[in-house]
């Protein structure tokens, strides 16, 4: 193991102990620093950032990619809002989640704690570091974060400005670590160092998750690949069920919410695919489409792999279902378990639907786009996980705490 790994895991764990600590005041202040520093500090970001955005160019990277990559003064006040968000949030630190009294006078207590060293592994999303820093910073948890060597010049820049902003609130010990170097070898030691990293949270495409998956000593949560669905079903309003598969699809078409899959009841196909594709055509979409979809509209022929897909760009895969029940079944098969919706006016439908379908976030006439920290009202999250244990969709501050237990008593003895 290299020194680096080692000095680096070591005194992240030191940290660990008083970021645990901090009270309540002392972060909301750091957090407020950190979200005024980085508009103060936007002309050297958004310097720092086209270094990226250059390099990115000159590599032929997708224009999906780029936007992820890209900082806008815009989306520095997003990150700056965030950070205010999360400063105002209530402490999840020390809440006491459920106590009772047993009969023998034991007061047992089962109170929100810390995680500890948490390692966040990303891909090219500069944001990303600073909503991860806020949110573990709230909750009390120190990070470990190595972004993308694509992003290296925009997510150290971001650091820097956190770091100096930490120093500039009186806290005079590290609450989170920058990993400065790009090489793999890196993330491969950091990933078992089990004794001084308490979780993983990779963010990014499949291959750096199952990656991370398949080589880490440490429990991983998983923000896997977004497979979204819409279900248009047969009482839907066929102009805002067209307005909502766009938006979905064509706002970020880069990010793990936008839609991928959308699926019609077979009873308002002929009415609504070709309103689908006028919109879609308006808006470069390509449609590849089942058997059903190819003979109402022209697009091209999807094959078996187009189900599974993430196309993070302007394509969308289209069928047609013969029920709802057809449709949830559809979904379960090829879905990422990420999110998805239905656009109904029946609400026995969407029971149904909400019921049957085994996904994250389940929505009901409304955009996938909105399965989103900020949207929940969470501030920022540290992503969206598609596992069932410890924490399921958009993580805020509260799924970044565990629990332990504080039990009390007037000198007793076990009999």
């Amino acid at each position: 193991m290299s020194e680096y790994v080692k000095n680096l895991t070591k005194a992240a764990k030191a940290a660990a102990y008083k970021v645990a600590a901090m009270d309540t005041g002392l972060k909301t202040k750091v957090l407020r620093t950190m979200a005024d520093g980085l508009l103060k500090n936007k002309a050297f970001i958004l310097k720092e950032n086209k270094k990226d955005i250059d390099a990115a160019i000159k590599n032929n990277q997708a224009k999906s990619f780029i936007d992820r990559l890209t900082l806008t003064e815009k989306r520095l006040k997003e990150m700056s809002d965030s950070l205010k968000a999360i400063a105002a949030f209530k402490d999840p630190v020390g809440r006491i989640i459920s106590s009772w009294t047993r009969p023998n006078g034991l007061k047992i207590s089962k109170v929100r704690s810390p995680i500890g060293v948490v390692l966040i592994v990303y891909e090219a999303r500069p944001n990303v570091t600073s909503d991860c820093v806020g949110l573990l910073l709230k909750s009390s948890n120190v990070g470990i974060l190595r972004g993308g060597k694509d992003a290296v010049n925009s997510n150290l820049a971001v650091a820097k400005v956190l770091q100096d902003a930490v120093k500039k609130s009186g806290v005079k010990f590290p609450v989170f670590f920058m990993v400065e170097k790009t090489d793999h070898e890196i993330v491969d030691e950091l990933l078992r160092r089990h004794e001084a990293i308490d979780l993983v949270i990779p963010r990014g495409g499949e291959a750096l998750i199952k990656k991370v998956v398949e080589s880490s000593t440490i429990p991983v949560i998983k923000h896997y690949k977004g497979v979204c669905h819409i279900f248009v079903d047969k009482t839907a309003d066929i102009k805002q069920a067209v307005k909502i598969c766009v938006n979905a699809k064509v706002q970020r078409p880069g990010v793990c919410n936008a839609v991928e899959k959308i699926l019609v009841h077979k009873d308002i196909a002929k009415k609504f695919l070709p309103a689908l594709k006028k919109a879609f055509d308006e808006n470069n979409v390509e449609i590849r489409g089942d058997k059903a979809t190819c003979s109402i509209i022209d697009a091209k022929a999807a094959d078996g792999a187009d189900w599974y897909a993430e196309y993070l760009d302007l394509i969308v895969t289209v069928g047609v279902a013969n029920d709802v029940d057809a449709a949830i079944n559809h979904i379960n098969k090829y879905s990422s378990h990420h999110t998805e919706s239905i656009l109904t006016r029946n609400k026995a439908n969407a029971d149904k639907f909400v019921k049957g379908v085994d996904s994250a976030c389940c929505f009901v006439n409304i955009s996938t786009r909105f399965s989103d920290g900020g949207e929940f009202g969470l501030g920022a999250e540290i992503g969206i996980s598609t596992d069932k244990l410890h924490a399921r969709g958009p993580m805020g501050v509260e799924d970044l705490t565990t629990y332990k237990y504080v039990v009390t008593g007037n000198n007793l003895v076990r009999e």
